[in-house]
């Protein structure tokens, strides 16, 4: 008979649940990373701030920082450096954190560096040196320019209840919900604007993840022209350089479908608390590739069965409109040229990672009356002018349920957010797109409607945009909406 060390008697007289307690962490063991994350966050928004939004360093540590809870040094000073010359900070003192720094980069915005670089190679940054878009804004008639008309409200909206709406998305029980903008647009007119002090029309802020609907919309201009197909297999050189035989990898049946929807069943790096300590936290604020970040994943489930929102899937949608579209320099020009240019939105930044490649899952900043011309495009089914941009077809795949949210409440479409089944207040057939700290442009087709909201909410933040679109409502006459 065997005998048993101590040891192991004791391990067996060990219950399940000590067991189970013996396996939990109480250390932090990515502490070091999410200290050098939370420094590359700080690099990026207060680069962004200063440079890309024009804003004060009084505002960018008032708003724009207090996100982080307890930023590196306050307005006054601190452990960071503003390079005004170079359109570039360093936050930290060198240490057992790395100092992190970030550089604003001519149409494109602010770039995170790698921990190991300078301000010395600021220069081997990516860049877009485009001429701006044609025309005088200012005296160019909304919306292609800036220029709107004084003009009473139409029959059947209540001016009392539209100012309403615009108190309630304004004066927030919460302190933590701070909103910036706030735009209602019907039939391609600016019914109502209102912007916070310190904010105007120019103000360029981060969309976070509205982004990802501005993605989306590029890659459904290439599934439209028959270079991508949404139920094709991703190209396949996207699978990593390790995946070892790729005539049997699994990964090579997720689709475009798949990513877009949020269910390419890859491995949630993003999950349980982990954001800001690793998976696209590296690329959105350390300077890793977003690329080989997104690719680097295993499967965990079988794709299309299971939602959970990575931004990593966005990023494999882009990495597949980069490799159809094959250029690098055609790569960056794209979205200006098939987008932003085409309807106006003229004061937009898309962000590349430190590697030339769009992080169009949440780096992008731009304006409140920008957002409401992208609303605008899908409230016209995707034409603008007499030129159709984006196909009905793609406008229905994005505001139809993803499968894998059937038994949840059929709430995710592509790319965009659709009102969960249990909403009986908001018109069935409104989407919209959704960002961190509170970044909305809805769409309400029935009433030829888009909204748009921006904020710098945090903490808690829990902003709702179903809530805001209820209220607006409120202040359109369904008959009259309905016959016009």
């Amino acid at each position: 008979m065997k005998r048993l060390t101590s040891a192991a008697i004791a391990l067996a007289l060990l219950t399940p649940a000590a067991l189970h307690g013996q396996r939990g962490d109480s250390y932090d063991y990515f502490a070091p990373q999410r200290d050098m994350i939370q420094r590359g966050v700080q690099a990026i928004l207060q680069c962004n701030g200063l440079f890309t939004s024009d804003r004060s360093i009084e505002q960018v540590f008032d708003q724009e920082l207090v996100y982080l809870q307890n930023p590196v040094g306050t307005a006054e000073g601190g452990d960071y450096i503003v390079d005004w010359e170079r359109k570039a900070v360093a936050i930290g003192a060198p240490g057992a954190i790395p100092v992190m720094r970030a550089a604003f980069r001519e149409g494109i915005g602010c770039v995170i560096m790698a921990p190991d670089q300078t301000f010395d190679d600021i220069d081997d940054l990516p860049i877009l040196n485009t001429p701006p878009l044609g025309g005088d804004p200012a005296a160019m008639a909304w919306p292609d320019g800036d220029l709107v008309e004084s003009r009473p409200l139409p029959s059947g909206v209540d001016p009392v209840a539209l100012q309403a709406a615009s108190d309630w998305t304004f004066d927030r029980e919460s302190p933590e919900q701070v909103t910036l903008s706030f735009i209602v647009v019907q039939d391609g007119r600016i019914l109502h604007e209102r912007y916070a002090p310190g904010v105007n029309m120019f103000t360029k802020t981060r969309t976070w993840s509205t982004a990802k609907s501005i993605a989306s919309t590029l890659i459904g201009m290439l599934v439209d022209e028959g270079k991508l197909g949404l139920d094709d297999p991703l190209p396949f050189d996207w699978l990593p350089d390790n995946a070892g035989s790729r005539a049997t990898d699994p990964r090579r049946h997720i689709t475009l479908r798949h990513v877009l929807n949020m269910a390419s069943g890859l491995y949630p790096v993003d999950s349980w608390g982990m954001e800001y300590a690793t998976g696209s936290g590296f690329s959105y604020w350390a300077g890793v590739s977003s690329v080989e970040g997104a690719r680097n994943r295993s499967l965990m489930r079988e794709p299309g069965t299971f939602w959970d929102y990575e931004n990593y899937d966005t990023l494999l949608g882009v990495y597949a409109m980069k490799q159809v579209i094959g250029d690098p320099q055609a790569y960056l020009e794209f979205p200006r040229a098939r987008l932003l240019d085409k309807i106006g939105m003229r004061n937009t930044y898309l962000s590349t990672d430190r590697f030339g490649d769009f992080i169009m899952s949440s780096q992008i900043y731009t304006t409140a009356r920008d957002l409401a011309r992208f609303g605008m495009l899908y409230a016209q089914n995707g034409m603008w002018r007499d030129e159709r941009l984006i196909s009905e077809d793609w406008i229905e795949f994005v505001r139809t349920p993803a499968p894998a949210t059937s038994e949840s409440g059929n709430f995710y479409g592509g790319q965009f957010w659709l009102p969960p089944d249990d909403r009986t207040d908001v018109p069935a057939d409104a989407y919209s797109t959704a960002g961190n700290r509170g970044q909305y442009v809805v769409v309400v087709p029935s009433h030829d409607l888009v909204i748009v909201r921006r904020g710098l909410d945090y903490g808690r933040q829990g902003f709702s945009q179903w809530d805001m679109t209820r209220e607006v409502l409120k202040a359109f006459d369904p008959v009259a909406t309905n016959n016009r």
